[in-house]
């Protein structure tokens, strides 16, 4: 099986095979056999058609699949009046089909609250009033009003005032950016400070988003589909089954042998263990906050050799984090950080939230300031508690102080200095980073455990502060200040050594994420885009959940492993017996039921991994 049929062909296909049988085993017991073998060749007829129609697909695009064995097998049982045997063939094969059909859908199924996310109006200025309009309904020359937290639906300069933008979906810079009047917005940058009015200059499907887009498309384009695990044991299995059958017939003059080899041999180790132990390890994975879309790619992600990891939001946090508190006089370092604080209760830039954040996890008291002064994109001034305290860039606290400028020079590559002033002097520095995220290191290591042996990273950040945060970690190659081609490129060029797994969470990662073998995003912050391309979504904000998940898909891909080679060694076992006389089709049928029910139970052991 190359491209599976819709799942609601393959639930109408079950549910005719399923009546089918059921109907003619009623009758059979009620005594009339005749009618009985109507009801199985009905019920085997639909599923026998849509099966050579997948048949002559495969062929014109010359691939060879299980597909063939299960038509044979049911063709010739039906062929020399073989009834029940071929009934129970096309039951088994359709409710195979329908599993890998229900594992996908369960994954899109998942992913639409991820992508509701993606802006789909604007709200643009028309005759002194604000309406919300479709994003397609935008045309250059417009005038948007972008909110606080909005994101940008179209390229466009700022028509109002300045604006905050956190760009770190598109370039991985993790530090919200000031633009003032005129200056270029891009789409996809979220307006982190207060609203303004954007003058657009491109329509949606010409701006930087759609770009993203068109490359996520044509990385999808020209990757190569993955094999399904079944169909690289077909062509021999194949082969078997017609050996073992014709000269079962050959040599007995007996048709009949010939059906019981190949209902006997019709592969349903492959078509349903398979799948059974996949599910069972997509379902697994979602146990620990790992959304895997589907069961190729959890097979996929079971095989990764190479891992490219984006930066910002992915191997960092993605927001400012104090670092380092510098204290100048007598103020300790919690006092200087209480005083800065609490003045930035009073403002919204992301900056002051974090130093708020830091605060607050550390019980320091936060008065309510007063006679606030704030001056967008440099710093706010205001009493605290009887104290005039000004906090922001160095240049605002300086003149605010009257004083000399405050050393800039302490600040390391990738970090932002704010400056405290108290009663006219300078009190301090808090260092502000984009950290990496706690155990990271440990992270690494356990991936290497896994069978991960090459650990990039690849980020649109500049490389001193790729450098600067890597510092330490055991990486085997840092690329840095890379546009989202230039990470396509980078995913194709690892690829010619083995799988490739790219992470990320910006829409910049999404081109890399569609080209990856395995693509992975960050969904509970990341951007939709990145969410859509990827084939693996972690549902939570842990990079961690990566070990769990990969353990879980090897583990998965082992247990279906075992299920295959056990079922195809006892169907090879039951084909000789067969061809040796000794099981009709009927027989050859129940005993492949048996052998169905020990390869499923055992692939179901994959709803209890338990990764280390």
């Amino acid at each position: 099986m190359t491209h599976l049929r819709p799942d609601y062909l393959a639930r109408a296909l079950t549910a005719v095979a399923a009546l089918g049988l059921v109907t003619g085993i009623a009758l059979w017991l009620f005594g009339r056999p005749d009618v009985a073998a109507i009801a199985w060749a009905v019920g085997v007829g639909p599923v026998l058609l849509a099966l050579l129609v997948e048949i002559l697909r495969s062929l014109l695009k010359g691939e060879v699949g299980l597909d063939i064995v299960a038509a044979l097998s049911m063709s010739a049982a039906l062929l020399f009046g073989e009834m029940l045997a071929a009934s129970v063939v096309a039951l088994m094969y359709a409710s195979g089909t329908f599993l890998e059909q229900f594992a996908e859908g369960r994954a899109r199924r998942e992913m639409s609250a991820l992508l509701s996310r993606v802006p789909r109006t604007a709200t643009r200025h028309r005759e002194g009033a604000l309406q919300d309009v479709p994003l397609e309904e935008v045309a250059p020359g417009d005038l948007l009003l972008i909110r606080q937290g909005d994101v940008a639906p179209v390229d466009g300069t700022v028509a109002s005032g300045s604006a905050i933008l956190d760009l770190s979906a598109l370039t991985g810079e993790a530090m919200p950016v000031r633009a003032a009047l005129g200056e270029e917005v891009m789409s996809g940058a979220t307006n982190a400070g207060e609203a303004f009015d954007l003058h657009v200059a491109r329509a949606a499907a010409d701006s930087t988003y759609a770009g993203i887009v068109r490359l996520v498309e044509a990385a999808q384009a020209s990757k190569a589909p993955m094999a399904r695990l079944a169909d690289r044991w077909s062509l021999i299995f194949l082969l078997i089954t017609v050996v073992l059958a014709t000269a079962a017939w050959w040599v007995s003059g007996d048709p009949i042998r010939a059906v019981a080899v190949l209902v006997i041999a019709t592969p349903c180790p492959l078509i349903l263990a398979v799948p059974v132990a996949l599910v069972a390890g997509l379902s697994r994975a979602a146990h620990f906050g790992v959304l895997i879309k589907g069961a190729q790619p959890l097979e996929a992600l079971a095989r990764i050799t190479t891992l490219i990891l984006d930066k910002t939001g992915t191997l960092t946090d993605g927001r400012p984090q104090i670092v380092s508190i510098q204290t100048r006089g007598a103020l300790s370092q919690d006092d200087c950080l209480s005083f800065a604080a609490a003045l930035d209760q009073a403002s919204k830039h992301p900056i002051a939230q974090a130093i708020v954040t830091a605060a607050t996890a550390r019980g320091l008291p936060l008065p309510m300031p007063q006679s606030i002064v704030e001056t967008p994109g440099e710093g706010v001034s205001g009493e605290v508690d009887g104290h005039r305290v000004v906090v922001g860039g160095a240049t605002f606290v300086s003149a605010q102080l009257g004083g000399a400028r405050p050393d800039e020079e302490i600040a390391s590559a990738g970090s932002v200095v704010v400056a405290v002033g108290v009663d006219g002097q300078l009190a301090g520095h808090l260092m502000m980073a984009d950290a990496l995220r706690p155990g990271t290191a440990d992270l690494l290591s356990g991936l290497r455990r896994l069978g991960i042996s090459r650990i990039l990273l690849a980020t649109g950040d500049r490389r001193a502060v790729a450098e600067a945060v890597t510092q330490g970690l055991h990486l085997d190659a840092v690329h840095a200040e890379l546009t989202p081609d230039q990470k396509v490129q980078l995913v194709v060029s690892e690829r010619k050594a083995g799988r490739v797994m790219m992470v990320g969470d910006g829409v910049n990662d999404a081109p890399a994420l569609a080209a990856a073998d395995i693509g992975v995003a960050m969904g509970a912050r990341g951007a939709a885009a990145s969410a859509e391309a990827a084939d693996v979504v972690l549902l939570v904000d842990d990079l961690n959940r990566l070990l769990p998940g990969i353990e879980v898909a090897q583990q998965a891909r082992r247990i279906a492993l075992q299920s295959v080679a056990a079922g195809i060694g006892l169907s090879v076992a039951g084909m000789v017996v067969a061809a040796l006389g000794y099981l009709t089709p009927v027989q050859g049928a129940v005993a492949q039921e048996a052998i169905d029910v020990a390869v499923i139970l055992n692939a179901l052991r994959a709803l209890r991994v338990r990764p280390g």
